[in-house]
């Protein structure tokens, strides 16, 4: 598994954590516990981000806000070997 792999599996593990928390404090929006996970995991899937966007570009175009044409700068994704898997 490519580190590239890594990076977007635990990143989906955090977007899927923090929806389900969010879909918990819909019913118990006074569980002060879970706010504080939901604002550690919020940090940490934001540097996991971060750190995915710095070494392969946005995730998705509204990513791109910064630079809007690096979204369609080389190489592609079907230019990368290890993504020819």
């Amino acid at each position: 598994m490519t580190e590239r792999e890594i990076l977007t599996k635990k990143l989906a593990s955090y977007d899927f954590m923090l929806d389900d928390m969010k879909l918990y404090l819909d019913t118990h929006p006074n569980d002060s516990e879970t706010i504080k996970k939901m604002n550690e995991y919020g940090e940490k899937q934001a540097a996991l981000r971060e750190t995915f966007e710095q070494k392969y570009g946005p995730l998705t175009a509204d990513d791109n806000a910064k630079n809007k044409w690096k979204w369609i700068k080389n190489p592609w994704p079907w230019d990368n070997e290890e993504d020819m898997d």
